[in-house]
């Protein structure tokens, strides 16, 4: 699958890092020079420095060929150009929208171009069937094509995990750590990192349940 996400902060790059996770094509555009930078070499993913409103850096950034087009950024203004523009200029399947202010919600609909609206209490949401939320161990997406569910746990002060690095903790089979989001920024796991309370893990599975992953890490 090619995706298009246009905005790299936290909820862009954490769907960014899902889906090339699961072997998708990636593509993300950001307007910040600096965050792109920042980014470079730390995802496995092409990123695009830019404004996603317009149309020629869309089209060099994939989206005739684009699959799916993620609108992330912090401006609903601008997330339902990049929206109509994916929909209408470049007839992109399927489109999804996050929505900042919640008395803009009634803008994203099918006549903006937007299939999925996501709202930004949001963690995640799934981009191919379904939308999950929950405090605790959730499959957040599950990409049926692939057949991989990623899976989000937190480590908490009792968590038996907090403390102890990656490398120490024995993972289902068919299972790996896509990122680890620490204070609102995503980490690129290695063996050495060592786990701490308030990490949020998202991990790639083809045969783990969300119990497997829970008992691994709690």
């Amino acid at each position: 699958m090619n995706v298009i996400i246009a905005g790299a902060g936290r909820l862009g790059t954490q769907i960014a890092q899902v889906l090339a996770a699961a072997h998708n094509e990636v593509t993300l555009i950001d307007s910040d020079d600096d965050r792109v930078a920042e980014l470079e070499g730390r995802l496995p993913l092409r990123l695009v420095a830019g404004d996603a409103c317009d149309p020629a850096l869309l089209e060099h950034a994939g989206a005739l060929t684009a699959d799916l087009v993620v609108a992330t950024t912090g401006d609903d203004e601008d997330n339902l150009v990049i929206s109509l523009l994916a929909k209408r200029r470049f007839a992109v399947d399927r489109v999804a929208a996050r929505v900042n202010d919640a008395d803009n919600t009634w803008l994203f609909d099918r006549r903006w171009g937007v299939d999925v609206v996501m709202p930004a209490a949001t963690p995640l949401i799934s981009l191919i069937e379904e939308a999950t939320g929950a405090t605790d161990t959730v499959a957040l997406l599950r990409l049926s094509k692939a057949g991989v569910d990623v899976i989000e746990t937190a480590i908490t002060p009792r968590s038996r995990t907090a403390g102890r690095t990656l490398a120490e903790v024995p993972l289902p089979d068919g299972t790996v750590i896509a990122t680890i989001i620490r204070d609102g920024r995503p980490t690129v796991p290695t063996p050495a990192f060592t786990l701490r309370a308030g990490d949020e893990l998202l991990l790639v599975s083809h045969t783990a349940t969300e119990q497997e992953i829970h008992a691994a890490f709690q």
